[in-house]
């Protein structure tokens, strides 16, 4: 008698902690992924200007563009847009240079690039630029020349 009381108790607690671990994976992934990920265009400007443009809807930031004057534009079949929601190893080539970091544990994340001498890294907080913080301006365009400034290293 002892013997199935013992071993019922053990089912009991072995299924107490799998349902335990399947709701709180589940509410970690949903937290995990409720922004969705930052969404790069990578296009031209009406002027043949290579620009990037930013969006990231559920934190209210749209149509921030970074244009690249004085820049030569990569593309050849249009525009691509990236969404960056997925882990993978960096670097890896995007049309305007590479992906240098790219955290995606908690969405939206951070991802950085650098292309046509500039550092660009988005975060939910700020945008830096060249190592220079700017506020998140929705609509803002931003045009960058050959010249970047020193990117700050830590």
């Amino acid at each position: 008698m002892k013997r199935d009381s013992l071993l019922g108790r053990a089912l009991l607690t072995f299924g107490i902690a799998v349902l335990l671990y399947v709701v709180v994976y589940n509410a970690i992934e949903r937290r995990r992924s409720s922004k969705g990920p930052w969404q790069v265009t990578f296009t031209e400007a009406h002027d043949g200007t290579p620009t990037i443009l930013i969006n990231q809807s559920s934190i209210g930031i749209t149509n921030v563009q970074i244009s690249f004057a004085e820049s030569s534009n990569t593309l050849t079949n249009g525009s691509v847009t990236l969404n960056f929601s997925d882990a993978r190893k960096t670097p890896f080539d995007v049309p305007f240079g590479k992906c240098v970091f790219l955290d995606t544990v908690f969405l939206p994340g951070t991802v950085v690039f650098e292309g046509f001498g500039h550092q660009i890294q988005l975060m939910p907080r700020v945008l830096t630029v060249d190592g220079v913080e700017r506020p998140w301006n929705s609509g803002e365009l931003i045009s960058l020349t050959n010249t970047p400034t020193s990117v700050k290293r830590g």
